[in-house]
């Protein structure tokens, strides 16, 4: 049972209680319930679109839609709900709330539902699909200014997802031919940079915060290893891919997160799940990049690759995140409620079917999506149902945000 908030009647000379209902007092309440509402619709458009034939818009194209609305849709969310919150936390400035909160969801509600207006010219579709990272920008750049200059690299990964957005939209408008395949693989590639760069603050954080007796090392050559890496392969990707600098790249990269994973390390982690889906994703990252390798030498295909790093890194990550976050910020115990631990599961579940089922049997390939679709939308659809109240009611514990 939730612990209800003890709220005093007001009278002369009080100020009135705090409302009970509070979706846009940080970030993170409308974003992290926008990340898993749409985790859930679009992925079951998707499988509708395979299974039963359902119709997608033009503007993106049916392979295009599903890569451009799962980054820039379903990522973008859950990065924009971090950002609005973390920064506040970072800086100790507060992030934007309030109408001008709500005003940002609306961009990015709109943006989702625009392709599916038939009347909705496509100049207007791109215009507010592409304002809708800048503006997540904007709201955070006074924050990030006044704090650590570490922190301004937020503003750059954003400046870098917003311009992969851009070649999306300019091919869709016929600006460009091809960029559109280039700008969904380079964000995708940057959302799972984020969640490396976020994963390293915050993993070894919240593992020292739980478990007794651990205390994550300071390995400053390493984690600039890690980046550096990171970023060189990412940039190959996009700009030099050849097989070998794909592989040997790949190899570095797989060598160094394993490296930096292996030190967060402790037996006391895994029997707490609120905790150890944090380190099953990250290990779900490793693992997609050993399978970059094996795909730049030809031995598996670059979809398992891609989903490993996607559905179980990102995926894991998100889910994990946003059910750590929702309860700090809203003055509840860390601990995983009733029905996440099976939510934990399933969502990891979906990654295993998703990469290894067409590695098993690729004759059944269709069959795997479709129930790899069904775990993710189940993993997502029990955080929706059980952090919609959460999301949307004040801090218990009374407090603002």
């Amino acid at each position: 049972m939730q612990p209800k908030v003890n709220l005093q009647v007001s009278g002369p000379g009080t100020s009135a209680p705090a409302p009970d209902f509070r979706p846009f007092a940080l970030g993170f309440r409308p974003f992290f319930l926008l990340a898993g509402l749409s985790a859930v619709i679009l992925l079951a458009y998707w499988l509708g679109v395979l299974g039963i034939g359902l119709q997608l818009p033009a503007y993106y194209g049916a392979v295009g839609w599903h890569a451009h609305e799962m980054v820039f849709g379903f990522a973008a969310a859950a990065i924009a709900g971090f950002l609005l919150t973390a920064v506040r936390n970072w800086t100790g400035r507060d992030t934007v709330s309030g109408w001008p909160l709500a005003a940002l969801a609306v961009v990015w509600l709109a943006a989702r539902l625009m392709p599916f207006c038939p009347w909705s010219p496509a100049w207007l579709l791109a215009g507010v699909d592409l304002a809708f990272l800048p503006l997540v920008g904007i709201c955070i750049a006074p924050a990030l200014f006044s704090g650590k200059a570490n922190n301004l690299v937020f503003l750059l990964l954003l400046a870098v997802f917003a311009s992969a957005n851009a070649m999306v939209h300019a091919d869709a408008l016929g600006f460009a031919v091809g960029t559109a395949a280039v700008g969904n693989r380079l964000a995708a590639n940057l959302v799972v940079f984020f969640v490396v760069v976020i994963g390293g603050r915050v993993i070894p954080f919240f593992t020292e915060k739980a478990v007794a007796g651990f205390q994550a090392p300071v390995r400053p050559r390493l984690e600039a290893l890690v980046i550096i890496s990171l970023i060189t392969l990412i940039a190959a990707e996009v700009w030099y891919p050849l097989p070998m600098v794909i592989a040997t790249l790949a190899a570095i990269v797989v060598c160094t997160q394993a490296a930096r994973l292996a030190g967060w390390q402790h037996r006391g982690l895994w029997s707490l799940p609120i905790l150890w889906v944090l380190h099953l994703a990250y290990g779900w990252l490793i693992l997609g990049f050993a399978l970059k390798v094996a795909a730049a030498m030809g031995g598996v295909s670059e979809f398992a690759a891609i989903h490993a790093l996607t559905v179980g890194g990102v995926g894991t990550m998100v889910v994990g995140m946003m059910s750590r976050v929702a309860l700090g910020h809203t003055g509840r115990e860390i601990e995983v409620l009733p029905g996440m631990g099976i939510a934990f599961v399933l969502i990891n579940l979906a990654a295993l079917l998703r990469v290894f089922g067409p590695l098993i049997v690729p004759a059944a390939y269709t069959h795997w999506l479709l129930i790899s679709g069904a775990l993710w939308i189940a993993a997502f659809g029990l955080f929706a149902i059980i952090y919609t109240p959460i999301l949307l009611r004040a801090r218990v514990d009374g407090r603002p945000g």
